[in-house]
């Protein structure tokens, strides 16, 4: 990848977002780590990524905020001249019956996964460099309706839809806009909480054979921010190893 990409992952100062954030800065791209409240986190991603050539700097920010996110496109232009690759990871889940949910779970799921994203795809809109990448993480989930997960899946639900319509919407400047929905995945909240017994049903239901990793899921995040991704926009890119 040019050496002169500029990437900005929200939440990656851990889990998807921190695998995310250090391929692409292993790939030769200057990325902006973002984080919340967990400084030394971040420190220690931006560390890895300079101790192997790559240029980094930590940001920190609530992107549940809208005021907040303007001033991240501002870090990276300020550090590193502007930006090429939007990565919207931020991502929260609670887990109960619709009929059990209160207003509060409802506003979290789309403060956190859908407005926050949005409100990120709009500055990306009009800030993007020309050819730029926008790449949303969704998830798997909104393949399956699962019981007890119905805020969590229309909040990502939500986000496959603003992806399909901003593709189209800045094509013609050649920024390509893409989903990507990972399976239950190790090394993140939600894959580390799941009950050994379920991890296991799960291994089985998966036709690769196993809970998929943040490696894998940065590995298909590094490819669609790539130019040999030109060609694809508008897509929500199955991560699950075949299980949806």
């Amino acid at each position: 990848m040019s050496q002169d990409k500029v990437a900005l992952v929200t939440g990656s100062s851990r889990g998807i977002g921190r695998a995310i954030a250090e391929r692409l800065g292993a790939d030769g791209v200057s990325v902006v780590v973002t984080y919340r409240t967990d400084a030394d986190a971040a420190a220690k991603v931006v560390a890895k990524i300079e101790a192997n050539g790559g240029r980094a700097v930590a940001a920190a920010a609530d992107v549940t905020d809208p005021q907040a996110v303007p001033g991240l496109f501002d870090v990276a232009q300020e550090s590193f001249g502007g930006l090429d690759i939007l990565v919207n990871n931020v991502g929260v889940g609670r887990f109960a019956p619709l009929a059990m949910a209160t207003d509060e779970d409802f506003d979290l799921h789309f403060a956190t996964n859908t407005r926050a994203t949005f409100v990120a795809m709009r500055e990306a809109a009009r800030r993007l460099r020309e050819g730029g990448r926008i790449i949303n993480i969704s998830s798997g989930i909104v393949t399956s309706n699962r019981p007890t997960a119905g805020l969590y899946t229309a909040s990502k639900a939500a986000i496959d839809s603003l992806t399909r319509t901003m593709a189209k919407e800045i094509g013609a400047r050649h920024v390509t806009v893409n989903s990507v929905l990972p399976g239950v995945t190790a090394g993140t909240e939600e894959g580390d909480n799941v009950p050994a017994e379920l991890k296991q049903q799960l291994m089985f239901q998966t036709p690769l054979g196993r809970m998929g990793e943040p490696e894998d899921i940065a590995d298909i995040v590094a490819f669609l921010a790539s130019d040999q991704a030109r060609w694809i926009t508008g897509q929500t890119v199955h991560a699950g190893g075949g299980m949806f």
